[in-house]
């Protein structure tokens, strides 16, 4: 099955780019920078891209080696290219960055549209502090002037996002383009599940599609797992090994916070007692460094009354999920009890998934309309205190992260076979009448797995979930 499901928008995307490269006019030439988590499918879909557009072009993926050997790769790459001028690398290899892309720009046809790619972007501009000049020289003088389409992909979101930022050396040359995660719709579509399966089955994936691949069609949740456990070479096992080690290459203590974080732990203090007693310091560091690079997000509460409860968690699904029941038992799997592991997944799947759910059933809600959501418009996050009492699952506001206007409040209730009963409706009311800007009269708003056994609330069920990711 394609790889490419739910991938339409960022195709039509980088086809408006090369149409523009190719109209005419005195500066035709064109850079974009494509950016998304590590194994989302950047590559591959540029790959695909090019394919389909038919015309010249170039792909070159950096790899952190010393500046001399990335030249001499760089230049094999183009030389072997089907660039009209690319035999010109064949006899030379540049020295510098600015003559080796300046000799690139002779390569390419000047009368129809080519693409130059530079994958793994961030490794150049982060391993040599002039390449960003360099690169925006050579685009302003030469390659701007000629049918090309620059195309920058990088994982480091953070580093993608600072080359066009105001005072950058290529701030404003380039467009943007963000490659998400499958989403839960497209891991239905491409699973064949029913709509409560495919939200396990994102939380298992992270909708990354080198998982969703190996993951057959209509095979249920449990059956995955026993098969994937089973090989130690699975991309639900390696995925995210790879990641992280791509990420965090030296940095240990980041890596001791993530794993403490994808524990389960979500308060500062907390998280600093169970990762060996950090000092204030130096876990304030770790978790500004993950939550740079977009691997941990911090939440804080919804209402109308500031707060600085701030709780953290892992924000991609399928790492979560990694670090709370693969990765400290990939011994295990190796010897081949992979059956111990899915045992205790088994055994804890109902109350973890509970929490997972939650920030996925939150984005799913924020793209459906008000009246999907009973006429309650606005930003969806969550309410808690620092003792928990209230925890409360579902806000929904007109602003954040301090309200002015309560639109909405709401449950999660995310369990098979067990709808949302008068139980759950009465703590709900309960809980309404203590979130700072509630009034009696706010709306009740429940997302339940299994429906609902009583009336009043409004009830979103998985089906009405998935709409949100339809695309119009």
């Amino acid at each position: 099955m394609s790889v490419f499901i739910g991938r339409d928008e960022q195709l039509a995307s980088l086809g408006r780019h090369l149409a523009a490269v190719r109209a005419e006019g005195p500066r035709p030439g064109r850079a974009l920078l494509v950016r998304g988590r590590r194994r989302v499918g950047k590559s591959r879909l540029v790959e695909e891209f090019i394919e389909r557009s038919g015309v010249p072009h170039v792909y070159f993926t950096a790899s952190r080696q010393p500046s001399a050997e990335e030249l001499r790769l760089f230049a094999a790459e183009v030389a072997a290219s089907d660039l009209p001028g690319a035999a010109t690398f064949a006899a030379v290899t540049p020295s510098t960055w600015e003559a080796a892309l300046t000799l690139l720009a002779t390569t390419v046809p000047t009368d129809a549209p080519s693409i130059i790619v530079i994958d793994e972007l961030p490794y150049l501009t982060g391993d040599d502090a002039a390449f960003e000049g360099t690169l925006q020289k050579v685009f302003d003088r030469v390659l701007t002037r000629l049918p090309v389409l620059l195309i920058g992909v990088g994982s480091d979101l953070a580093m993608m996002e600072a080359l066009n930022a105001y005072g950058r050396p290529f701030h404003q040359r380039a467009q943007e383009m963000v490659v998400p995660p499958l989403s839960p719709l497209d891991v239905q579509r491409m699973l064949d599940l029913e709509p409560a399966d495919a939200f396990d089955a994102h939380l298992l994936t992270g909708g990354l599609p080198l998982i969703c691949q190996e993951w057959s069609p209509g095979l249920s949740m449990w059956a995955y797992l026993e098969q994937a456990l089973a090989q130690s070479t699975s991309a639900l096992l390696v995925s995210a090994e790879r990641a992280l080690a791509a990420e965090f290459p030296t940095e240990a203590q980041a890596r001791r916070v993530l794993s403490t974080v994808g524990a389960g732990e979500r308060t500062f203090s907390t998280i600093a007692r169970k990762a060996g007693g950090l000092p204030q310091a130096s876990l304030s560091r770790s978790l500004t460094q993950l939550r740079a690079k977009r691997v941990v997000a911090a939440d804080t509460p919804l209402s109308t009354r500031p707060s600085r409860e701030t709780r953290y968690r892992v924000a991609d699904p399928y790492l979560r999920f990694w670090l709370s029941f693969l990765g400290p038992h990939l011994a295990e799997i190796e010897r081949g009890r992979g059956d111990r592991v899915l045992a205790r997944i088994r055994s804890s799947w109902s109350s973890w998934r509970g929490r997972a759910v939650e920030p996925v059933v939150r984005e799913s809600l924020m793209r459906l309309p008000a009246d999907a959501r009973g006429g309650a418009d606005g930003i969806v996050g969550g309410y808690w205190t620092r003792t928990n009492d209230p925890e409360i699952d579902l806000v929904i506001a007109d602003r954040e992260p301090v309200a002015t206007r309560i639109e909405a409040v709401g449950s999660i209730k995310w369990l098979d076979g067990q709808p949302f009963d008068s139980n759950d409706l009465g703590a709900l009311v309960t809980h309404r009448g203590q979130l700072p800007g509630a009034a009696a009269d706010t709306p009740l708003v429940v997302v339940s797995r299994t429906g609902s056994s009583v009336s009043g609330p409004t009830v979103i069920g998985p089906e009405q979930l998935l709409a949100g990711w339809r695309r119009l």
